[in-house]
């Protein structure tokens, strides 16, 4: 006999079943594939690096207001201190790779509706610190002080 009973269905709102992926993971996993597709249709090295550039740009010009003026100081950071790295989209978010490897990226609060954004570093960045580090930073704004920070850790992660 089934453990499930005509009236609890994994799928139904009272299941204590994993109720799988939210709204927004699914539409960044959407994204991601999205934006696979599209980089391999381009042609030249150049090609894909200005296109990259400009997914990049559209996306934080999309983003609310308050987000948005914290993704452009990110990218200002970014492409200032770490030439290095090139822009592109990462599961519908600003990133910025290294032969292709994604060192550090920007999440707007709204992209998965939480209280602040982020500035997250993957494994690529050079940031370790002993036994532990941080690889996220919370963002509400981008203060002097805050560029300050943001541009030593991107000279470090790109390293």
């Amino acid at each position: 006999m089934s453990a499930t009973t005509a009236n609890s269905t994994p799928s139904s709102p009272d299941s204590t079943a994993h109720q799988g992926f939210s709204a927004e993971e699914r539409a960044a996993m959407k994204d991601h594939a999205r934006e696979l597709k599209k980089a391999a249709r381009r042609a030249t090295k150049e090609e894909k690096a200005a296109e990259a550039l400009r997914d990049v740009l559209a996306k934080i010009g999309e983003m609310p207001d308050q987000d948005r003026a914290m993704a452009e100081r990110v990218h200002a950071v970014v492409t200032a201190n770490a030439p290095a790295l090139a822009p592109k989209l990462w599961y519908g978010m600003p990133a910025y790779a290294r032969d292709g490897k994604v060192v550090c990226f920007f999440q707007s609060a709204d992209k998965f509706k939480t209280r602040y954004a982020t500035l997250g570093f993957s494994d690529q960045a050079r940031l370790d610190e002993g036994a532990m580090w941080a690889a996220g930073y919370a963002l509400t704004e981008v203060t002097p002080e805050v560029e300050a920070r943001l541009a030593e850790l991107v000279r470090r992660a790109a390293g």
